[in-house]
C-alpha cells in the first residue's frame, strides 16, 4: 500500500505521523507532500530521512490513500485529482465537509456512511468531532432538541502562527505576522474564524451545520459561541443538551462512558474533571461535569475535552484510514 500526506510539514501533518507510527498502520511506502516551499525538506520517520516533494510528484507516484491537511484551496485543486486516480482522499479541511456527495466522517459515529466507492470522505471540524461523539449515544435514546455550545479553544487550532503569536507575547516578542486581531496571551477572545451577516463566526457555524450533518439531523436547533483561549493541548466545550424525552443523569453517564473513545473523568468532590494540560498527545475524548440542567425540563450540562491536533484531526483521519484498510477497500 502507498500511503501519503499532504500537508506533511504542518502542524497536522506531522501529527498524522506520530499517530501512523503509533498505530501501526502497514504501508510500502510513504510519500510526503506539500506546498512549493516546502518541497526539499526532510523529515524523519522510524529512522529514515524522507525529502517533501511536490503535490504533482505526490500525484504521479499513485498512492492508494492520502491524507490531506494542506488547506481548502490546495484541496479543492488537488483532491478531485487524486481522486480520479482511484486513491482514497482523507481531507481535513472544510473544503468537501458541507458538499452532499462527500461523507462527514467520525468513525465512531457514522463510519458506515463509507463505501468503497466512496474516493473523497470530509474529516469534520476538531470541535464538532469531539462533540458528537459524546452526544451520539444519548441522541439515540433520548433525541436532542436543542444544543447551546461554549468552546474554549487552544491556540494549536490556529496552527503554527497561533502557537507562535502566544509565545512571542509571553517572550515580549513584537510579531509582524499574527493570528488573531488581539493579544491572546493572558486575554480570551470571543472570535473563531470569520464573522458571517448573521454577526456569527465560521466556526461557530461549523459546530451547527456538521454536527446537523453527522447525527442526521437537519432541523436539529444548535447555537454555538467560540472562544479562543491562551492554552496549548486541547479544545474544551460547555455543552448544554435539551432532550425530546426524559432521561436519568446515571444512565446518561453510563451511555457516554460505553461510547468508543471516550474517557469518563467526572469526580468533581475530588477535583476531577478533563482539562487540556491532561489530555495532550492523547487520542481519546474526554468528558467530565455531567450533571442535570435544572433551569429546564429534560437538560443536561456536560464538559468535553480532547486534543484537537490528535483526535480533533490527525487521529480522526488516520482512524477512517484504518477502517477503509479493515474493510478491505485498500
Amino acid at each position: 500500500m502507498k500511503l501519503a500526506i499532504a500537508g506533511a510539514t504542518g502542524l497536522v501533518g506531522r501529527k498524522m505521523l506520530e499517530v501512523i507510527l503509533e498505530v501501526g498502520i502497514q504501508f510500502d511506502e510513504l510519500i510526503l507532500a506539500a506546498s512549493e516551499r516546502s518541497i526539499g525538506k526532510e523529515i524523519e520517520f522510524k529512522g529514515e530521512t524522507l525529502k517533501v516533494v511536490s503535490m504533482q510528484s505526490a500525484l504521479d507516484s499513485k498512492p492508494d490513500v492520502v491524507l490531506f491537511s494542506a488547506g481548502g484551496e490546495a484541496s479543492k485543486e488537488w483532491a478531485p485529482k487524486f481522486a480520479e486516480t482511484g486513491c482514497y482522499v482523507i481531507d481535513n479541511s472544510s473544503a468537501w465537509r458541507m458538499d452532499k456527495n462527500v461523507p462527514l466522517i467520525v468513525p465512531e459515529v457514522n463510519a458506515e456512511e463509507i463505501t468503497k466507492d466512496t474516493k473523497i470522505i470530509a474529516n469534520p471540524n476538531c470541535s464538532t468531532i469531539q462533540l458528537v461523539i459524546a452526544l451520539k449515544p444519548m441522541q439515540h435514546i433520548y433525541g436532542i432538541k436543542r444544543l447551546v455550545i461554549s468552546t474554549y479553544q487552544s491556540v494549536t487550532g490556529s496552527g503554527i502562527a497561533g502557537v507562535s503569536q502566544m509565545q512571542d507575547e509571553r517572550d515580549l516578542i513584537e510579531s509582524s505576522h499574527k493570528a488573531y486581531p488581539h493579544r491572546i496571551d493572558k486575554n480570551v477572545i470571543p472570535h473563531g474564524g470569520d464573522f458571517l451577516d448573521n454577526d456569527y463566526t465560521s466556526e461557530e457555524m461549523k459546530l451547527v451545520h456538521e454536527t446537523r450533518k453527522i447525527l442526521s439531523a437537519p432541523e436539529m436547533a444548535i447555537t454555538a459561541t467560540v472562544v479562543r483561549v491562551p492554552v496549548t493541548g486541547g479544545h474544551s466545550e460547555s455543552v448544554n443538551i435539551e432532550f425530546e424525552r426524559e432521561y436519568d443523569i446515571n444512565e446518561a453517564k453510563k451511555l457516554i462512558g460505553m461510547m468508543p473513545g471516550i474517557v469518563v473523568m467526572d469526580f468533581p468532590m475530588a477535583n476531577l474533571y478533563p482539562m487540556p494540560s491532561m489530555v495532550e498527545n492523547r487520542n481519546q475524548v474526554f468528558v467530565g461535569r455531567i450533571r442535570r440542567d435544572e433551569s429546564i425540563a429534560n437538560g443536561l450540562n456536560m464538559w468535553i475535552v480532547a486534543d484537537n491536533l490528535r483526535k480533533g484531526a490527525a487521529t480522526n483521519a488516520v482512524q477512517i484510514a484504518q477502517y477503509l484498510v479493515r474493510m478491505k477497500f485498500i
